[in-house]
């Protein structure tokens, strides 16, 4: 009687692991349960004189935000993103770990104007995408969109954080 009892409690022991294993398959990684909150805002990208694209955007501008960024997502929409935004200009490095969507990284100065697009940033490299210059900020979007928009360097950004907003 005792040995059914054990083998009893193996099995349901056994049991629960099965389900907690498969529930975890669909669950989001344990780090991106902890994600922070990102206010969402709108910008303008500007291609042109008479094109413009307007972006939903979340916002990254404490250091904890822009640590975080797109890290753990499986999608993003066409015409969303993240704009990360840094206290004063400055010299920036990118990566893409833990990162699973490829991106289009545009590299952003004081003026809104786009000074390097990074297109097709690959997901999960640790390679640092770096901005060549100081800038402001920096719009992660969905890969392809830089030339889908036909966004080149100098092309607008309108933003309040640029002082651009006509």
């Amino acid at each position: 009687m005792m040995e059914r009892a054990g083998a009893g409690r193996i099995a349901v022991l056994g049991l629960v692991a099965i389900v907690a294993v498969l529930g975890s398959l669909n669950a989001p990684p344990v780090a991106a349960q902890g994600a922070p909150k990102f206010p969402q805002d709108t910008v303008t990208l500007e291609a042109g004189p008479d094109t413009r694209h307007r972006f939903t955007v979340e916002i990254a501008r404490t250091q904890e935000q822009r640590s975080w960024g797109l890290m753990y997502r499986r999608e993003l929409a066409a015409d969303h993103g993240m704009l990360f935004i840094y206290p004063r200009p400055r010299r920036v490095g990118m990566w893409m770990k833990n990162t699973y969507i490829s991106l289009d990284m545009l590299f952003i100065g004081p003026d809104g104007r786009i000074r390097r697009i990074h297109r097709e940033a690959e997901p999960e490299s640790r390679e640092t995408i770096r901005s060549g210059e100081p800038v402001k900020a920096v719009l992660e979007v969905v890969a392809g969109t830089a030339d889908r928009l036909e966004l080149e360097t100098g092309d607008a950004v309108r933003h309040a954080v640029f002082g651009n907003m006509d």
